[in-house]
């Protein structure tokens, strides 16, 4: 990209002459809006991400800290949905990173065009796309993270209730010996 700028023989003054006038750099600033908002959205995006990540990571460390004093339980069955879970959400931060480092680019080349005198519109949209690709393998991995967390959590429900039930079955058994004697 700089030795697009660099080959291009523009002059300083050519540079402030192409960018003196209000209504292209208008034009520029408004054609970088939408990426702008949709860096801001990846921002927002990457903080649930990485506040999940965070939960999961604090979970896992205090699940192996308990499971080292003896005192995890059935806790210790976590574990392994826990660490899946934690490889989504870090790939889902990494491609979302990628996201936002590709839009930062998209808005640069923005920029960009209004300096130099070739057309770069097709890496400007290749950058997009780019852009697209990886906000959807990131999104898409912070899905599979939820799904992972919601799948344990039924599982969990489903563990519960068959205690339950057991449990409730051994006080039958005990109130018909109590009564039997």
């Amino acid at each position: 990209m700089l030795e697009l700028l660099l080959a291009t023989d523009i002059n300083p003054s050519d540079i402030l002459e192409r960018t003196s006038s209000t209504l292209r750099v208008q034009s520029v600033v408004q054609l970088s809006l939408a990426p702008a908002f949709l860096l801001a959205a990846i921002g927002a995006i990457m903080n649930v991400m990485t506040n999940r990540l965070i939960w999961v990571a604090d979970r896992i460390e205090r699940i192996t800290r308990m499971d080292e004093e003896g005192r995890a339980g059935s806790l210790v069955g976590d574990l392994p949905s826990l660490e899946q879970r934690r490889n989504f959400a870090q790939s889902a931060v990494l491609f979302s990173t990628l996201a936002a480092l590709t839009i930062s680019v998209v808005i640069a080349l923005l920029f960009i065009s209004a300096f130099i005198t070739p057309q770069i519109g097709q890496l400007t949209a290749l950058a997009w796309i780019v852009t697209m690709a990886f906000l959807v393998t990131g999104l898409g991995l912070f899905a599979m993270e939820t799904r992972v967390a919601a799948h344990r959590n039924r599982e969990r429900l489903k563990e519960a209730k068959a205690r339950r039930r057991m449990e409730r079955a051994e006080d039958e058994v005990e109130r018909e010996l109590d009564a039997a004697d």
